[in-house]
């Protein structure tokens, strides 16, 4: 058996009864009982589950609501989607038991799949943020992009101090007419 690098030789034979047979960690040690496993990481597995079900729960009672709400969908179209999820996630798990499985092991599919969750998740909050987040992202845009535009050009230079002026003209002509086009397209 290869001792573990924080134990010495005289430690091995204490250990040999806290090995756990033929099972290994995920780096193919042995597993031994003493420092592998336990209650706390039984009880993080438990809060881990209870926190995802409760996120799953309160998306599944609120998706028709937010569908219908913030994302303007029309009450059928949010109806299909979310018979469409109801009817996917129990799938689901059968393709992560095979990925588990066949190639990565269930400690990396567990983190992986809580990275989607977690990504997911966040996402879906972005989402029914976003307006604020883009009032947000507009405050710090705005203020500083058409003065970076315009630091590109040297004053001293007469070419340039005419380029600057162009650049003006066309950044305003940009920003009205992308205004016109959005509104005429949007009625």
């Amino acid at each position: 058996m290869a001792s573990p690098s924080h134990l010495g030789p005289d430690d091995e034979a204490l250990l040999l009864d806290d090995t756990v047979e033929g099972a290994v960690d995920y780096k193919a040690r042995p597993v031994l009982r003493p420092i592998s496993g336990r209650r706390l990481w039984s009880c993080i597995n438990t809060v881990v589950v209870v926190a995802e079900r409760f996120a799953c729960g309160g998306i599944g009672a609120n998706l028709i609501n937010y569908l219908t709400g913030p994302l303007g969908q029309s009450m059928a179209t949010a109806a299909e989607n979310v018979n469409t999820w109801d009817g996917t996630a129990p799938l689901l798990p059968l393709l992560g038991a095979f990925l588990a499985n066949s190639f990565i092991g269930r400690y990396r599919n567990i983190v992986l799949a809580s990275l989607l969750y977690i990504l997911g998740l966040g996402l879906l909050t972005l989402s029914a943020i976003l307006s604020t987040l883009v009032a947000v992202a507009q405050g710090g845009h705005k203020p500083c992009v058409q003065a970076f535009g315009a630091d590109q050009f040297d004053e001293q230079d007469p070419e340039e101090g005419k380029a600057k002026s162009s650049f003006f003209n066309w950044w305003y002509f940009g920003i009205c007419a992308v205004q016109l086009i959005g509104i005429a397209l949007h009625k």
